[in-house]
């Protein structure tokens, strides 16, 4: 159970926060575009490879000697990587089966 926790909490980064909306029935809640969703997603995930290449970087060249917050970063960057393509994948595969619906 703790190595589920661990994951989830890991994901916070790349999965939006929005209002604290408990259901479709919160009218209080924030309405964001499903593409301002996604887009904000493939940017975080992109500073995440940037964050690992420069701590891969600080650690060749000598900047930063601790291994340990390139191995990270680098595992941050990937998980975030590999969530981003199985969101794509599901997509894709709605789209397919909305697609294939007859009318």
């Amino acid at each position: 159970m703790s190595s589920i926790n661990a994951i989830g909490s890991s994901l916070g980064p790349i999965m939006p926060k929005i209002g604290g909306a408990t259901g479709p029935a919160d009218s209080g809640a924030i309405k964001t575009n499903f593409s301002e969703l996604l887009r904000g997603a493939i940017d975080r995930v992109g500073s995440d490879q940037q964050a690992s290449g420069q701590a891969i970087g600080d650690l060749i060249t000598g900047k930063s000697p601790d291994a340990l917050s390139a191995v990270t970063a680098v595992a941050q960057a990937d998980m975030s990587f590999k969530l981003l393509m199985g969101v794509r994948n599901k997509v894709i595969d709605a789209y397919k089966q909305t697609m294939n619906m007859q009318i």
